[in-house]
């Protein structure tokens, strides 16, 4: 036990929008499906994360776009843009363009550094010698720059519209938009740039060893940077893979738990030259969860809990894992049940996430 009290006030979930080779329109149809389902059963945001080069979701700002017209309430978040690989000012109109279709629903994630697969990539995005590509966080603070929408030029710049002259400027503004953007932090270097540059703070269960091996105390020590270099008073959302067993049958509980013992040789130990340090998923009964979660040091440090979906799951498997979630275990950490009137709407959407198998 961790002595200090837990009050999770704000639940969302994170998903790998995985797909078939063969059918990435079925796949990509189901999250969305799974992101109704989730606003639903009353979860507050919905994150989905951007992967190249694999079957998942590869513009994370296109798929939010369908999500905004399939959901009302939802935060609808990017966990995480690579931006190494974006134009900041293409990316921040896209993104504003995502948050005006939202309403202000959209919470951007961002990350630095080489960015995955950089040999492969790089020659079909860059033109010339791209070894000399800025992939620092100055690209990041271009971005942020961009969303302000100031106007370019001097004073007497004009450029010629369909409008008449106007003033150029980033289009669509989106009011608030720079006030919900995130970084992934994994380091202390990356958790002290997010504090002092005011962004919020993404932590999930991979994190990086540094002097020590244990990955509650690096982490820790993360969120002690982040808060004492500017961030005391912003959103931390923390990831934890949660695997609960109470709603799924005999077979699936076994699937469940092979897929996590397949995951445990990577936690004993840092993996690599950045010593990475993962977290253990938790599986198990909703009993058993919520005791390795008052364990947990860093959660009675925070007030955002974003579940982690495993990869590789069906999606009526997701369906189980969100709703033992909210039903079995978000209560018991201080979050507000969900209101019963939205058991109607969640029913429709099974119902129809049915026929979608069926047809």
């Amino acid at each position: 036990m961790t002595g200090r009290t837990i009050s999770i006030r704000h639940i969302g979930f994170l998903s790998p929008g995985n797909y078939r080779h063969d059918n990435p329109l079925e796949g990509l149809e189901k999250t969305l499906t799974l992101l109704e389902y989730g606003e639903a059963l009353g979860f507050e945001s919905a994150w989905v994360r951007q992967r190249h080069l694999e079957p998942g979701i590869s513009s994370a700002a296109a798929f939010l776009a369908a999500a905004t017209q399939r959901t009302t309430r939802i935060e609808l978040g990017t966990a995480v843009i690579p931006i190494g690989y974006e134009n900041p000012f293409r990316l921040a109109e896209d993104l504003a363009t995502v948050d005006v279709l939202s309403r202000g629903r959209l919470n951007i994630g961002l990350s630095a550094s080489r960015p995955p697969h950089l040999d492969l990539i790089a020659p079909l995005a860059f033109d010339g010698d791209w070894s000399a590509y800025d992939f620092s966080h100055a690209r990041v603070l271009r971005f942020a720059a961009n969303l302000h929408s100031n106007l370019l030029g001097g004073e007497e710049t004009l450029i010629s519209t369909p409008f008449g002259l106007k003033r150029p400027r980033l289009q669509p503004y989106a009011v608030g938009l720079v006030e919900r953007l995130w970084y992934g932090g994994g380091s202390l270097r990356s958790a002290e740039w997010a504090g002092a540059t005011g962004f919020n703070l993404l932590i999930g269960n991979v994190t990086t060893g540094e002097e020590t091996d244990d990955f509650f105390v690096a982490q820790a020590r993360q969120l002690e940077t982040y808060r004492s270099s500017g961030g005391a008073g912003k959103r931390v959302a923390l990831g934890r893979v949660i695997v609960p067993l109470d709603g799924a049958d005999a077979v699936t509980r076994r699937r469940y738990r092979d897929y996590v013992a397949g995951r445990h040789a990577r936690t004993l130990s840092p993996q690599g030259e950045r010593r990475t340090l993962f977290a253990r998923d938790l599986v198990g009964t909703s009993d058993e969860i919520l005791e390795r979660l008052f364990a947990d040091p860093i959660l009675p440090q925070v007030s955002e809990l974003r579940l982690e979906l495993p990869y590789e799951f069906e999606e009526e498997e997701y369906r189980q894992i969100l709703e033992d979630v909210v039903t079995r275990i978000a209560p018991a950490l201080g979050w507000p049940r969900p209101s019963p009137a939205v058991s109607g709407h969640t029913a429709q959407i099974s119902a129809r996430s049915n026929d979608q198998a069926t047809a």
